[in-house]
């Protein structure tokens, strides 16, 4: 089984019949795997490269340099640096580092004021100063593309391509991650250790930007684990625990992990298109769930019993993801 490469540059440019072949190549993965690549996505590659650069050099700093912007100093905003260790996904550390940043709000955002948590002011660093303002440019660019895509599912469930935006995404959650997995070499007893563990994302969409070094993996419907190998040009995209939500089980959220290389260090880029932080995510229309929607998932939740809204549902996990920093600012 492969992860099919979907052309998107005619959702951008709202054409017709370009929109309907993306939605319907979108619709069929989501319906398969969950992930799909996309190409002709229209996003700066001159920006992407200086991303890359400038990340592999902040992650090339003493552990004390990237410390001076270590989490605990964005308090509930969740924004900042963590070491290797310091993140755990799925109740053990994972092997990676990585800097959380997100929506860099305005002075008097009144959520701000309020010590909402996961809004606030991104922790940029001093070294290297560029990337705090190409980290912004990426994402103002990635929001662009993730309202292209956001169009294509609307259109692949059978909805006007501005439903998303209608209903969930004129103010969009969004969250961007840059994590460096150093390399593991292998153990001498053969054990696997997980750059990052099974997992799902817990919103509508995550597009994934990846350096050449793979890794990446994801859990098919029959229950094997298949590669997603970086393409050249592309991003990975795939549905989260939302999307799952809204279409009743009938497009899933899928289980994916991280390998680490043993002999080089992987970074990736991940960016977090997701409903509006008041929304309350219900089930498309009178859409029936799916056969199995609610049998249970690789961690035991079921996300078609939640109540309250996206907020609630993302504090819950990310508190669970960073326990120390949950004792200190909730």
């Amino acid at each position: 089984m492969e992860i099919p490469v979907v052309p998107v540059a005619g959702l951008a440019a709202g054409e017709a019949a370009g929109s309907r072949t993306a939605a319907d190549q979108i619709g069929a993965a989501c319906r398969d795997t969950g992930f799909f690549y996309v190409v002709d996505h229209g996003v700066d590659p001159d920006l992407q490269n200086r991303l890359e650069v400038l990340s592999r050099e902040f992650f090339a700093q003493s552990l004390e340099a990237k410390l001076a912007i270590r989490m605990e100093l964005g308090g509930a905003a969740w924004r900042g640096y963590f070491p290797v260790g310091g993140e755990l996904t799925s109740g053990r550390p994972d092997i990676k580092e990585g800097i959380y940043f997100g929506t860099e709000p305005a002075g008097d955002d009144p959520r701000v004021r309020a010590g909402i948590p996961l809004h606030g002011p991104n922790l940029m660093p001093a070294h290297p100063a560029e990337l705090g303002p190409t980290v912004l440019a990426y994402l103002e660019a990635m929001t662009a593309l993730g309202h292209s895509l956001m169009r294509g599912l609307a259109l692949s469930l059978g909805l006007p391509a501005d439903w998303f935006a209608e209903h969930y995404t004129a103010d969009p959650t969004i969250l961007f991650r840059i994590f460096n997995y150093p390399p593991v070499p292998a153990t001498a007893d053969g054990e696997q250790c997980w750059g990052v563990g099974e997992h799902t994302d817990y919103g509508l969409l995550t597009i994934l930007k990846q350096d050449h070094h793979g890794g990446l993996q994801v859990r098919s419907r029959s229950g094997g684990w298949i590669e997603a190998p970086p393409i050249r040009g592309s991003f990975v995209c795939n549905i989260g625990d939302m999307l799952d939500r809204l279409t009743g089980g009938h497009y899933r959220s899928t289980p994916h992990r991280v390998i680490p290389s043993a002999a080089h260090h992987r970074l990736s880029w991940p960016f977090f298109f997701d409903p509006s932080w008041d929304a309350d995510v219900r089930p498309v229309g009178r859409a029936e769930l799916a056969p199995d929607a609610a049998a249970a998932r690789w961690d035991g939740a079921n996300l078609h019993e939640f109540t309250g809204t996206y907020g609630d549902y993302l504090v819950a996990k990310v508190s669970k993801v960073f326990p120390a920093l949950r004792r200190q600012v909730m």
